[in-house]
């Protein structure tokens, strides 16, 4: 068998540190923010190139979180994409603001700048473009539409973890930028955990408070605020695991690339591109087919687990039925759906997996 994800693979690497972190924290008594969290803050936002992380409970938190602080509520619009996973869609919801969808480019599946500007009305307050599958969406084009309507650019980076666009930190672009450290992710926690990234000093006033229940000291509640705290658990695990990170993306990187060797050359393939300027992280490594159903059953047969992202776009799904969108609204992302299909990376997976897994995909569709 070789797994999709092996989560305890990377604990065995880093047994010893992460056991003594949560030991330290148990010992301290101090089990909701505090101390780890705050030096995890510091240390994340170092990494970012921003002044500002607040660490939350999860990535749909800091989506949350940076919109109610870019001031979007009831009424306003924000804009994303239908392709990406429904919690990007569920934040907006949740600030009482409408989503509009633009459709995603064909090599990136990322947002597509051209459909942009054309979706934006005076109600519009925000651009959510998502970094899907470790690359960044193209930044430059985003913000310079946005800065034309004067609208707020929130990037959801909780699958870009390192990423970078022209030199530049995912989440250090737009006004804010959001991770999510569900443990699957680039950098995961051992439960659940998000953070927020800015160099806005209202902005990171603003969502400090609103994770901690409103307030600004202790019973003095300024806001209508929410339970959105980081346990300090996760924080002295994800310290442990920030300084592996570079490490662990060049591992992912070099997967990445062995894959694309190997089926590059294939006509019944595609295989993700990595654009110029930009720094692939792989969270994912998605391979398109228009066999994709059929090619991973034949996977599953020969003992390799694969995934689905995103099998149904957003715009599609039930629970969004409400927003009046239809089969044909956005083809790219529709055909995306149908034919993508994630094969097997992770940093301590084996090479020779990498070639088993290509092996298998070429005695079948690789021509």
């Amino acid at each position: 068998m070789i797994p999709f994800l092996d989560l305890k693979a990377q604990y065995q690497s880093i047994k010893s540190e992460i056991d003594a972190a949560v030991l330290g924290v148990l010992a301290s008594g101090q089990y909701i923010l505090g101390e780890e969290v705050a030096r995890l803050e510091q240390e994340f936002a170092d990494y970012c190139n921003v002044k500002h992380a607040i660490a939350v409970n999860t990535g749909t938190s800091a989506l949350h979180l940076s919109l109610l602080a870019a001031g979007v509520g009831p009424g306003d619009e924000v804009i994303t994409v239908p392709f990406t996973f429904v919690a990007t869609v569920s934040a907006i919801c949740y600030s009482g603001a409408r989503p509009v969808f633009v459709d995603v480019e064909p090599v990136t599946l990322t947002m597509d700048p051209a459909q942009l500007e054309a979706k934006i009305t005076p109600r519009t307050k925000a651009i959510v473009p998502v970094h899907l599958y470790g690359q960044m969406a193209d930044m430059d084009a985003i913000k310079a539409i946005a800065d034309r309507h004067g609208i707020a650019v929130i990037e959801d980076a909780c699958q870009a973890h390192g990423a970078q666009y022209k030199g530049a930190r995912a989440g250090s672009i737009g006004t804010s930028g959001c991770f999510s450290f569900y443990p699957g992710k680039n950098l995961g926690a051992c439960g659940e955990g998000g953070i927020v990234v800015t160099n806005s000093d209202d902005q990171a006033k603003t969502m400090r408070m609103l994770r901690d229940w409103g307030q600004e000291q202790r019973y003095h509640h300024l806001l209508k605020g929410f339970n959105y705290r980081m346990d300090a658990i996760q924080g002295a695990i994800l310290r442990i695991k920030l300084r592996h990170l570079e490490a662990w993306t060049e591992a992912r990187r070099a997967h990445g690339r062995r894959y694309t060797l190997l089926l590059g050359g294939s006509a019944n393939l595609r295989t993700p591109v990595e654009i110029a300027g930009r720094r692939h992280v792989y969270h994912v490594y998605a391979i398109r087919s228009r066999d994709r159903d059929q090619l991973q059953r034949v996977l599953s047969e020969e003992g390799i687990q694969s995934g689905l992202h995103y099998p149904i776009p957003v715009h599609l799904q039930k629970a969004h039925a409400d927003l009046g969108y239809k089969a044909g609204d956005f083809p790219i992302s529709e055909a995306a759906a149908r034919e993508v299909l994630s094969l097997p990376i992770y940093p301590e997976m084996p090479a020779w997996h990498v070639d088993q897994v290509a092996a298998a995909l070429e005695n079948t569709y690789v021509s």
